[in-house]
């Protein structure tokens, strides 16, 4: 399969599961994740980025 395929796949994987929003569940593990997350926000742990940064620290880390 292509890239241009895969791609196409996706999408129509997407779509078709957004269409119905209610029908899909987040796995358990999500949940302690959100609040792991919060946790680490309501004690100052975690920083916010702006969005360019956080794109520049990602393409740094994964090249």
């Amino acid at each position: 399969m292509s890239l241009a395929e895969k791609l196409q796949a996706m999408e129509a994987l997407w779509d078709d599961l957004s269409r119905n929003p209610d029908t899909l569940e987040s796995p358990a593990w999500h949940e302690e994740v959100l609040r792991e997350r919060q946790q680490r926000i309501a004690s100052g742990e975690a920083v916010f980025l702006d969005w360019e940064h956080a794109k520049t620290d990602i393409r740094r880390r994964t090249s």
